[in-house]
């Protein structure tokens, strides 16, 4: 059998695999305006621990509402198109071939497309059981304890051992 014969292979996805699979538009929780459209390559292949995803992110909308994780880690890489990458206090244009990589409690960030062009790009991060997601402009909190979410507003949190006292 040759390299060039069309069968399924497991944990294999060629390009017109992935063009097949359910594309997904999802609304995040927190921003309405943050409307992405999703092929889960990580379910398609079997992955658990890990996710990753191609992403197409129309005119007008954001990919998240921004934020960073505590736990989790995530990456961005531009497939094709132009946004505005919004990482801690500073903005600047990406486009195709840019890596954003993001580590546990980096800086927060989301993108923003302007553009008639739509921006195509793979988007993949851990999948730790638990993580704590803050939102700074919303001034939230967000916890994920092993698929369920909660959310506080920041200003209610207080320590749980004020007085340093080991527990």
């Amino acid at each position: 059998m040759s390299a060039d014969s069309p069968v399924s292979i497991p944990n294999l996805l060629s390009q017109a695999d992935i063009e097949q699979l359910e594309e997904i538009e999802h609304e995040h929780q927190h921003n309405s305006s943050a409307v992405r459209h999703t092929r889960s390559l990580s379910a398609a292949t079997g992955l658990k621990t890990l996710g990753i995803h191609k992403v197409r992110l129309t005119q007008g909308h954001y990919s998240t509402e921004f934020h960073t994780h505590h736990e989790d880690e995530e990456f961005i890489y531009i497939l094709s198109g132009r946004a505005t990458a919004r990482i801690g206090a500073l903005t600047r244009e990406v486009g195709v071939g840019d890596f954003m990589g993001f580590a546990q409690q980096s800086l927060p960030h989301s993108l923003f497309n302007p553009h008639s062009e739509d921006l195509i790009y793979l988007v993949g991060g851990t999948r730790c059981a638990i993580d704590i997601c803050d939102y700074p402009d919303l001034d939230l909190r967000q916890f994920r304890v092993h698929g369920e979410r909660t959310a506080v507003s920041s200003r209610h949190l207080k320590p749980a051992n004020p007085k340093g006292r080991p527990l």
